[in-house]
């Protein structure tokens, strides 16, 4: 699953795509952690309770219910969530959804009998399982639904990003992965069906639309299309808007490459970036993992697209200490980073997750598989520091998509490149205004991980 892990939690109003039908008087409190589709099924969670008169709260001790949205990614994430169920389920009637449900429910329920459980794919149900648990009823709804995630109504995290899942689960048969068991296998959503709930999105005032799935690059193969196609007739929507690509695994990639690289250069509502985890530079390793590509599939595909696009930001995931890697097998990892030059990576260390089949191997040594994190991370550092110098200088509008503390704001070139900018002081700015505007700035500094700019006007 694409991107970092990270924390949403709701304080809600009505959106403008939906009126309340009714008003229950009922206060919700949701919270999730995971990828961007665990955020995007938390929105639509949220949508959906305040469709049905429920009031959402951003203070747990004020609601009458709550949700939490699992991760189950790492054995770190799921101590974290099981020590939050564990408190959560004290306090209140709690609903556990997202992946640790599906994953791991005999677990959940041995430190909270009493909670409800709901599934990624469970969606439709939210308002029966929430309403039971409020009433005192448990409800374990786990079986994956036949209704699709689009045109769900929603509340949004982020007033200017459209969060859009494309397609449930995946093709990959990963060792390592919890994703599968979660998610299951492959359901590609409509291109029709995802182009009405980006024209909703875009009329709503949203300014960058994320794509994204478990995998966008199996996206289609059970529709006999694939993503370029869907990208094509979603850049054709009227409006002023930008779409960023989600995750896609490399192994898809050459099959659809030519077209994807005319397409980003050719069409400026793409941001030009591409999420592509590699996981090792070791092929030993990744067969081990049963990842389904090798690490030359990956140079190769980079090779290409920096060849094409110079400057399109590059994403990637390492996984440090996987079963029997060995010092030769780190090492590829470390020089296929030299020679690829990814923009960003993200970097973990292995943890066996329950079920999967890595999870039975025997594991390296803790001292070990810390000690070449730390070696990979200054590799990561140097790397970054390395990609970052070629936008020292750079010039040209970013799209405002966060705010930051202590008065900065952050934008987005057309690189997806993350800018931060100090608000001028002297000035009565109200940052809130700036979301989903265009500012003119100047990059004048750069770090391992950040551009700093300043206004141009």
């Amino acid at each position: 699953m694409e991107e970092v892990n990270h924390l949403a939690t709701f304080s809600c109003k009505p959106s403008v795509h939906f009126q309340n039908s009714k008003s229950n008087n009922k206060k919700v409190w949701v919270e999730a952690f995971g990828c961007s589709a665990n955020i995007a099924d938390a929105e639509i969670i949220k949508g959906i309770l305040c469709n049905n008169g429920y009031e959402l709260t951003s203070i747990r001790k004020n609601s009458d219910v709550s949700v939490l949205v699992t991760c189950a990614v790492k054995d770190t994430t799921e101590h974290r969530m099981i020590s939050k169920i564990k408190r959560y389920s004290k306090e209140k009637p709690l609903v556990v959804a997202g992946c640790l449900p599906k994953t791991s429910k005999k677990l959940i329920e041995s430190y909270s009998p009493d909670s409800s459980l709901m599934g990624p794919q469970s969606l439709d149900r939210t308002l029966q399982v929430v309403d039971a648990s409020l009433n005192g009823r448990k409800v374990v709804a786990l079986e994956d639904s036949m209704s699709t995630k689009v045109n769900f109504p929603r509340l949004r995290l982020n007033p200017v990003v459209s969060i859009i899942e494309i397609s449930s689960g995946c093709l990959s048969e990963c060792s390592f992965c919890q994703t599968k068991l979660a998610k299951g296998s492959l359901k590609s959503y409509r291109i029709g069906e995802i182009v009405r709930q980006m024209e909703d999105d875009v009329a709503a005032n949203c300014k960058e639309i994320w794509l994204t799935s478990t995998d966008n690059g199996c996206y289609g193969l059970d529709l006999k299309t694939d993503l370029v196609e869907l990208l094509e007739k979603c850049s054709n929507i009227e409006g002023e808007y930008k779409i960023r690509v989600g995750m896609m695994n490399p192994m898809y990639v050459p099959r659809f490459l030519d077209r994807l690289i005319s397409l980003y250069r050719n069409n400026d509502k793409i941001f030009k970036f591409l999420h592509m985890p590699v996981q090792s530079g070791s092929e030993r390793i990744l067969r081990k993992m049963k990842r389904g590509h090798t690490a030359k599939i990956f140079l190769d595909v980079v090779k290409e697209l920096r060849k094409k696009i110079p400057e399109i930001t590059i994403a990637t995931d390492i996984i440090t200490g996987f079963p029997s890697e060995s010092e030769s097998d780190f090492e590829e990892s470390l020089n296929l980073i030299e020679e690829s030059q990814p923009d960003v990576i993200n970097s973990s260390r292995y943890s066996p997750r329950p079920g999967t089949v890595a999870s039975k191997y025997p594991k390296l040594n803790t001292k070990i598989v810390k000690e070449r994190s730390t070696r990979l991370h200054e590799t990561i550092k140097k790397t970054s520091m390395s990609r970052n110098q070629m936008w020292y200088g750079w010039n040209g509008k970013i799209l405002i998509d966060e705010l930051l503390e202590n008065g900065k704001i952050q934008g987005r070139n057309y690189a997806y490149r993350p800018v931060i900018i100090n608000l001028p002081r002297e000035e009565k700015f109200d940052p809130k205004q700036l979301l989903g505007h265009y500012l003119s700035v100047k990059v004048v500094q750069i770090s391992n991980y950040s551009l700093l700019g300043k206004l141009i006007s």
